[in-house]
């Protein structure tokens, strides 16, 4: 199998772990955001939103495992701590997005979106969900 497509089938299972333990990481931090309703959400308030939110957390994991590939071809090093390295520094740098989130996503309010931005627990919630990713992606990308 091409590395190239190795990389985004397995950010593709990484993304679909990350929302596999959203509900148990909602009970654990005691937070109810849910990165698959931020994305469903977005682009119906109807029945199918989550369906629509799966099927595109799914594809951006996928693109991150691309992503992932390119970077770690270009950086040569470990592959699963670089996996991790690359979750973590992707966390840091999106997660100020959520002051758009809260201002403007069309459902915001909505119980699986409260405020996050001003949220210690949404911050280490997403920073679990992102460690869970790249440990997922590294040793996907090991084998």
């Amino acid at each position: 199998m091409s590395p190239w497509l190795q990389a985004g089938l397995a950010g593709a299972v990484a993304a679909t772990a990350w929302g596999l333990a959203e509900p148990l990481d909602q009970r654990l931090f005691r937070f109810p955001y849910s990165d698959i309703a931020i994305l469903g959400m977005f682009v119906t308030r109807g029945p199918h939103w989550r369906a629509y939110g799966w099927a595109m957390h799914i594809a951006n994991g996928a693109v991150a495992g691309v992503v992932f590939w390119a970077l770690f071809e270009w950086v040569g090093t470990n592959a699963f701590w670089f996996a991790i390295g690359f979750a973590m520094v992707e966390h840091l740098v999106t997660y100020p997005l959520t002051l758009l989130t809260d201002r403007l996503h069309p459902a915001r309010g909505a119980p699986e979106l409260p405020p996050m931005s001003r949220s210690g627990r949404a911050f280490a919630q997403a920073t679990f969900r992102h460690l869970l990713f790249g440990i997922v992606l590294g040793l996907l990308v090991s084998i």
